[in-house]
This record gives C-alpha cells, structure tokens and sequence, in this order.
C-alpha cells in the first residue's frame, strides 16, 4: 500500500502499486488534463510508470523548466519518425535534446538538405496529430540486439552492445514506430505540440570519430508554444544582424586568416577599440589599489608541474622544445603561478594583504578549429586577469569589494544585471575533502557578506577550488558567463607561497583568481553584438566624422576636425567627391555615431549641421557648441562628474 507524499505535504495512499496518471486523476481533473511527467523521489519518470513503494511525488506541467527539454527530446522521436517514413532505408542513431532544441543523426547515402525540411515538417505534424502513446517496454540484451539487427539498423545494435552488462535495455513505441531509449517521455506525441521548426543540417562522424561513418544531423528547436518558438526565431534573426563577424567586417575592425588560425589580426579601427577598452579597465584596477605586472609568455614545464596544471591542462598548452638546453617550455595558459613568482620574491607581511596583482595577460589555448568562433572563441588571448593574496578573514571583504566593483563595470559597459552561479567541487580535483570544505565555507560567507544571490552549479568549480561565475544578459536576452571568482587553499600551498603573520609565524595566503571581463576578445565580440556596432561615444572607434557638401569647404572641414581632436575626439573627415547622401550612406553602414556636415554656408559662419546614427533631425549649432557637447559625451563613464550622468 504506497504512501504518496505531494508536494504540499498532503499524502494520499493507495491499495495497490500505482501509475503517476491515477494518482494525478485522483488529485482531480485539471491535474489529469496538465500532467506530463512526474518526479519521484527526486527522479524523473514517465506517468506511466507504477510506483510500488512510498514516494514523494511531484508533476511536471508544460509551464516546468523540466518540460522543455522532454519537449524536444520527444520532437527527436517524432523527428526521426518522420523520417523513415518519408526516405525508408534511413537508419536512426541518436537523437538528443539540446539547448534550444535536439537533433538526430542519420545514415544514409545521400545527406539531408533544407530541401526535405518541408516535406519533413509536414509528417510531423501528422505525426502530433495522432498522438500516439509513447509506451516503455523492456527487453534483455540478446533479443534487443536481434530486434535492431534484423531490422538493419546496425548502429542502433552496436549501442546496445556497449552498453554495460548492468545496464538495463529499454524501447520506447509511439504506435508502430519503436527506438531504444532511457527515456522518460511525456505521454505522447501529441504533447510535443505544434511550437517546433526543423533548422538546419550538418555532417557528424558516428560517435564524434573521424575514422567512422559520416552522417547527416538535422537540428530543430522546439518550444512550449507558439509564442516561445516565435521569440526564438526572433532572436536568431536579431542575432544574424549582431553578428560580430559581419559587423567586424562593415567596420573595418579585424580579420582572421588560415595562416594564423585562432588569432586575431586587429587592425586599427578594432585596435583603438580595443585600447578604448583596455584603458577604461586600467583606470579602475588603478582606482580599486590593483598593482599592474607583467609575467613571461614562455615557463618552463616544471612550474606547471608543481602547480598542477600540467597534469590537468597539458591537452590545452602550446608547447616550445629548446633543444640545445634540453627544456620543455610552455606558452602560459593562464597567469596566475606566475603570479605566485612575484609574490615570492622577497618577503611579505600580513601587512601587505590584501595584495592585489593584475595583468592584461596574453594567454594561449588550444582549442579545436571546430570550436573556434570569430573573435570570442580563439587560442590566443587577453584576460584581464587579477590575483587577491589574502588571508582567510579577508576574503569575503574582498568578494564584496570585488562584486561591488564588476557590478559598476558592467553597467559602464551597457549591461544593467547579471546572474551568479557558485560552482562547487569538481569530481576530479586537487587537495582533501577538509581543504575544499574551508573554500567552499569562505566563498558562501563572503557570499552573504556580499548580499550576492547565487545558483548552484554542482561539481563546476576549477581543480583547484570552488569559484562564482557571473552571467551577462544582452540586449537580444542571451547570456554569457564573462567574469569569475575563484577561491584557492591550494595553489599557494603547491607553490610555496608565504606571508609572516602578526605573530610572527609563517602562514599560507588565500588566493582569490577573478576575472571581470575574462578575455578581451570575448568580451569585445559581445560588445559588438550588444550595440549591433552602434558604440555609445566613448566606445565608438571613429567617434566623429566631418563630411563636405562641397570642395570649397575641405579647409573648413580639416579645422572642424582639428578642433574635435584637441578635445580628445577621435575624428576623420570625408572630404571626397561623393554627394552628401552617399557620404551618409557610408558612415552610417560603419556605424559612425556623429556625422558633421558642413558646406559653403557653415564654412563661413563656423557651424556644423550635426546628424547622429539613426536620427533624422539635423541641427545647425557653432562649432565651439558641437565640440564641447560631443567631448561631454564622449568622456568615458570613469571620468565623468556626477553632474554629467
């Protein structure tokens, strides 16, 4: 006699084993009508399933997180469906849900094109509207294989074949179509909806190994209705208009080539943007008491080894063989035990903590050229890196200090909230149980000191200590993980990093790693997408650009330039033979962010027509009054008074 323990507490009991659907119908109606899915005990499972035992028992309704992903994972059941239907001889493999939506994976001689999505779709559909029950059934190993094998779906067998002995083989049916699966499901097809879009196609080797089959991957999104699956669409278009690469291109900013794959070449529209950025960052490190170093590109092996990155890294280094002095050496990945150098030459008191050591590092990964991504996914680098030595009693000041500051940051830079995740121990990691209990205790404290509202994230954190990971949204509502802090027993130990305490011991320092804007690269491509190129005015590359009506205003127009330039305006003049709405045209597709427009008449009374990105209205002002005004806006948020905003 099962004892059901709802979600409110209330428990229902039952004189028989029991199916999620029964104990929904006998909550009532509007439940049996919503339910999809429930947890049990935590796990979960289909409404089918019978529940023998006394469990704690929650549904799953479209409105739940939960019944995404279930949505797409049986949109991939429906999707591969489809699919046999339509091109028999087709041969399933796997079929996941993803972010945003799933794929399967086919093989078959031909691969799939856009072409065939409508056809697709269309069976789809049919597909929902039948509604089919998805039914779980479970069969042993040897039958499982024939099943697969006499139906000639070779890849389908060889799953089951590796799978552990242990493992228990289960088959999902919707009708007369049948899959091998983990499942849960909802209850069927029909729940999937009418909310889905098949996307694009894509070659995929069988098991992501080159030396097997390719096949052809068809991704598709899915959502719990129409309006969720729109404002996706949406989305992906405002995206392609974002897109950095494109805008990188329109604005001259930067290019990457095979010669030099993963690097970036900057030219100097994106290097000024750049060093507008990097500027900006070193004021506030140099107003928040960081000390700025520079540490060597090349260190050898060793340091790595005693650190314990060359154990748990070493797929990711670049490495340099000196071969008449017998060295391995390594381009650094990251900064910080060349930071513990520095902290160990020479002598340091508990009166020098906090130590704050920053350094805009160049770093160097390698990374998959399938996973590089224009200029936020390369193998060489920037981060504006910093390391806090502090004792144990500082560290949750310094968080709050260190949040308080990324905070102001990101909102110079346009991005208004973001969201925390405390990444706690990783399954492999570096030092004991004790030692990760104390990090993990000081992060959450420093936490609550902090005021800092946070997500778990299990087993996230880095090898060598639990770290907070913080979450920007941009303007289209995507987010990226951009700052971290991390706090670390473990390094300073490894490295033999000491301080002399009051008492006159020698003690280790804890030493918090944190990143605001993680790296450069990265960081500017979400600028790019963020403003879609149109840069507030003290971020645009070319702030002004001074444009004749005509020749006889050339003059005029090199000293209108000269003017904004002593101001500290960055400004070019368009002095060409082109008429004026062409000029307009082509500043306006390099997302200048002021046109000053001058001719005859301003030329001789000293004023400038002023069009700004975007905006019809063209007014005449002097041009003492243009110069001023645009040198206002264009101080960067640090430098401004609080009068100015």
């Amino acid at each position: 006699m099962p004892e059901i323990t709802l979600p409110d507490g209330a428990k229902r009991h039952f004189p028989t084993p029991v199916s999620g659907a029964e104990i929904a119908a006998s909550i009532g109606p509007g439940l049996a009508r919503a339910a999809l899915a429930m947890r049990v005990d935590g796990e979960l499972q289909d409404l089918s399933r019978l529940i023998e035992q006394d469990a704690a028992v929650t549904f799953i309704t479209r409105r739940d997180e939960a019944a995404l992903e279930m949505i797409r994972h049986d949109c991939a059941h429906v999707l591969a469906e489809a699919v046999q239907a339509l091109f028999p001889g087709t041969q399933v493999t796997i079929g996941p849900a993803i972010e945003n939506g799933f794929y399967y994976d086919f093989a078959r001689n031909a691969p799939f094109t856009p072409e065939d999505f409508p056809a697709i779709e269309a069976k789809m559909r049919e597909i929902i509207a039948r509604n089919a029950p998805f039914a779980r059934s479970v069969r042993p190993r040897d039958e499982a294989i024939a099943f697969f094998e006499a139906k000639g779906e070779r890849f389908k067998a060889e799953l089951i074949r590796d799978l552990p002995e242990s493992e228990t083989i289960t088959f999902y049916s919707q009708g007369d179509w049948v899959d091998l699966c983990r499942g849960p499901h909802m209850r069927g097809t029909g729940d999937v909806g009418p909310a889905f879009k098949l996307m694009r196609v894509a070659g995929a080797y069988w098991r992501g190994d080159h030396r097997n089959p390719m096949l052809s991957r068809i991704y598709g999104t899915a959502w719990r209705d129409t309006a969720e699956l729109t404002a996706y669409l949406h989305q992906l278009e405002e995206a392609e208009k974002r897109d950095h690469r494109r805008i990188g291109r329109e604005m001259n900013l930067f290019h990457i080539q095979e010669e030099a794959v993963g690097s970036i070449f900057w030219h100097p529209h994106g290097w000024t943007l750049y060093r507008a950025v990097e500027a900006y960052m070193r004021r506030r490190l140099d107003a928040a008491a960081y000390q700025e170093v520079r540490t060597p590109q090349l260190v050898d092996r060793s340091l790595w080894e005693r650190s314990g990155h060359w154990e748990k890294f070493r797929e990711h280094m670049f490495i340099a063989i000196v071969e008449d002095e017998d060295k391995t050496l390594a381009l650094k990945p990251m900064n910080c035990p060349c930071h513990v150098q520095i902290f160990n030459h020479g002598i340091r008191s508990y009166r020098d903590l906090p130590l704050r050591m920053a350094e805009f590092g160049a770093c160097h990964r390698y990374e998959p050229s399938g996973a590089l991504h224009g200029i936020m996914r390369v193998r060489a680098f920037t981060q504006d890196d910093a390391h806090i030595f502090c004792t144990q009693d500082q560290v949750a000041t310094e968080t709050a200090q260190f949040v308080a500051l990324l905070a102001d940051i990101y909102r110079d830079f346009g991005f208004e909230s973001f969201r925390v995740k405390f990444s706690d121990r990783p399954e492999r990691r570096a030092g004991s149980d004790e030692t990760w209990d104390r990090a993990e205790g000081s992060l959450r404290e420093a936490c609550a000191m902090a005021g800092v509202d946070y997500e778990l994230n299990p087993g996230e954190g880095a090898f060598y200590g639990p770290k907070l990971e913080f979450v920007l949204r941009d303007a289209i509502g995507r987010d990226w993980q951009c700052g971290t802090l991390q706090v670390d027993f473990i390094l300073p130990e490894r490295l033999d990093a000491l301080y002399t305490a009051e008492d006159g011991t020698r003690r280790r320092p804890v030493m918090l790693h944190r990143a605001i804007l993680g790296s450069f690269e990265r960081f500017l491509g979400i600028l790019i997408e963020q403003y879609a190129g149109r840069f507030p005015l003290w971020l645009a590359p070319v702030q002004v650009v001074v444009a004749t009506i005509v020749s006889d205003a050339d003059t005029y127009a090199e000293t209108v330039a000269a003017a904004l330039r002593r101001a500290g305006l960055r400004a070019e003049t368009d002095t060409g033979r082109e008429k004026i709405n062409a000029k307009i045209r082509t500043h306006s597709l390099r997302h200048v962010p002021v046109l000053l427009v001058v001719g005859r008449r301003e030329a001789e009374a000293g004023l400038v027509a002023v069009r700004r990105l975007g905006v019809e209205a063209q007014p005449i002002i002097s041009l003492d009054e243009a110069v001023q005004t645009l040198a206002t806006e264009a101080t960067p948020p640090d430098l401004r008074s609080p009068s100015i905003g």
